[in-house]
């Protein structure tokens, strides 16, 4: 697929390099035309073909399983993509057939199915249209029986209707594609787990073992010591090439002091040697420390080095919150960024939310070059130095958090808004000032009512329908937030 990542911030801030998206392609029609039709079938699987060049276009590992014409090919086909390990396997129906060759290989393919019917063109040329031509039209004839069938199979069945050349059609299919790349990316990732929970902060608490059964992947847990022997490693030489880089990618405030930022770069290639060597996708941490012990100085320099990372792909979210640096890693594989953000105040004269956070965020989505501040103090948090101050890039975003019911089940929360111009904190935060369209006390009570949590995502563009196919396929409930709730 083509990458649809945040752009690389800088050169010295290359993008992680993940695993393509693994698609499982079968197509099919009904056996029993060939006879009666010549030259039907090498049209339908020219068709096919043309779906499979689209498909590697995009960038996917695409195992294609083959044309099938009745449920004993498609059984094969079946166990074929079962091997594969897909992340998604796409059914083109390119003609009738009968739901028999479709359910066993939603079965037993381990993965989510998505069925398309392209039709040739996007209407047929009726005088000239014999039964023959036409069938190669009807892909789309068979699609309420598999959806019937998959109903009452407990399959999830979801579907892209179109034409072989349909911009629209292929972007829903590109949406699906994306959304399988997530999956991939979950199924396959490993999700540092570095200090302890912020005392107190109960809906940050994530049971680490639902993470891996529900999405997959790993939790490594981590100690702040492993990030210790790798920062104490680095050396002066290192230290001084990640200095100049921050003067590169940042305008430094006048209050930085250097020896600040120098320790903060020192902690940022032992959190780059830190990530390399156990393997990390993403990583949520917090220590409170105490009376500037080397544990409390760690988590204090970590801001800088933990936005170098978040601007490559590898988000890093701070205050223990795996489940935001789940959403943060969803968002940045849509390609919508994804910065670590909370409720900062509302402006009821601009109808604007103010949101934002201390601590890590990502540089590639900021309106303007990133700012690094010093700072005396880090208010609700023990220890001092660097932080970053960004406001997100103007225009359409999205709010994205992943929530946690009573019976375990997670949740995605989304809402649609608009970054705009206003006044910003100046305190060494990130600070976007976000209007949804309505009231922004009204917005933040439907917001907490979902059970979002108090952090979440702030993405570029709007992503709910991305979002949501990303839900699908996950088997997470999705909620929107689009305007006020009941009184």
């Amino acid at each position: 697929m083509t990458d649809v990542s945040p752009p690389a911030l800088h050169d010295g801030l290359p993008r992680v390099t993940r695993r393509p998206t693994r698609v499982g392609l079968v197509s099919g029609g009904l056996g029993a035309y060939w006879p009666q039709f010549p030259g039907l079938l090498d049209r339908l699987r020219e068709s096919a073909r043309f779906v499979t060049e689209r498909l590697w276009e995009m960038g996917c590992d695409v195992v294609d399983a083959g044309f099938v014409s009745d449920p004993r090919e498609a059984a094969g086909a079946a166990e074929h993509l079962r091997r594969a390990d897909c992340d998604v396997v796409v059914t083109y129906l390119t003609t009738y057939l009968t739901a028999s060759m479709v359910l066993p290989i939603a079965q037993r393919a381990h993965a989510p199915v998505l069925v398309i019917d392209l039709q040739p063109n996007e209407v047929m040329d009726h005088p000239n249209t014999g039964t023959g031509q036409w069938l190669a039209y009807c892909g789309q004839c068979p699609l309420p029986e598999i959806a019937n069938v998959f109903r009452r199979s407990g399959v999830a069945f979801r579907s892209v209707s179109g034409h072989l050349r349909d911009g629209n059609a292929w972007n829903r299919i590109r949406r699906w594609i994306t959304a399988a790349r997530v999956r991939g990316v979950l199924r396959h990732g490993r999700h540092g787990l570095m200090g302890h929970l912020y005392p107190g902060m109960l809906d940050v608490s994530t049971d680490m073992t639902l993470v891996s059964a529900r999405f997959g992947g790993h939790v490594e847990v981590l100690e702040f010591d492993d990030l210790r022997i790798r920062v104490a490693a680095v050396t002066d030489e290192e230290t001084a090439g990640r200095v100049a880089l921050a003067h590169e990618v940042f305008t430094l405030d006048a209050s930085v002091n250097e020896d600040d930022l120098a320790w903060a770069s020192r902690v940022s290639v032992g959190l780059d040697r830190l990530v390399k060597d156990f393997g990390l996708d993403s990583l949520a941490y917090y220590h409170r420390g105490l009376e500037g012990e080397i544990h409390e100085r760690l988590g204090a320099g970590m801001i800088l080095g933990a936005s170098f990372l978040t601007a490559r792909g590898i988000p890093m979210a701070g205050e223990y919150e795996l489940r935001t640096g789940l959403a943060m890693l969803i968002a940045d594989t849509i390609g919508a960024g994804g910065s670590f953000t909370e409720l900062q105040a509302l402006d009821f004269r601009d109808r604007a939310v103010e949101m934002g956070h201390d601590g890590p965020a990502h540089l590639a989505i900021s309106a303007r070059d990133p700012l690094l501040r010093g700072l005396g103090v880090y208010h609700g948090k023990r220890g001092w130095g660097v932080s970053v101050e960004f406001d997100v890039g103007h225009g359409p975003v999205t709010t994205f958090g992943v929530g946690q019911e009573a019976d375990g089940t997670f949740t995605f929360v989304v809402s649609e808004g608009e970054v705009v111009p206003g006044p910003l904190l100046e305190i060494g935060n990130t600070t976007s000032r976000v209007d949804f369209g309505f009231d922004p006390g009204e917005w933040t009570d439907a917001w907490a009512a979902t059970g979002v949590g108090h952090h979440w995502a702030l993405c570029t563009g709007h992503r709910a329908k991305d979002l949501r196919a990303v839900a699908d396929l996950l088997g997470v409930p999705f909620r929107a937030v689009t305007g006020p709730g009941p009184l």
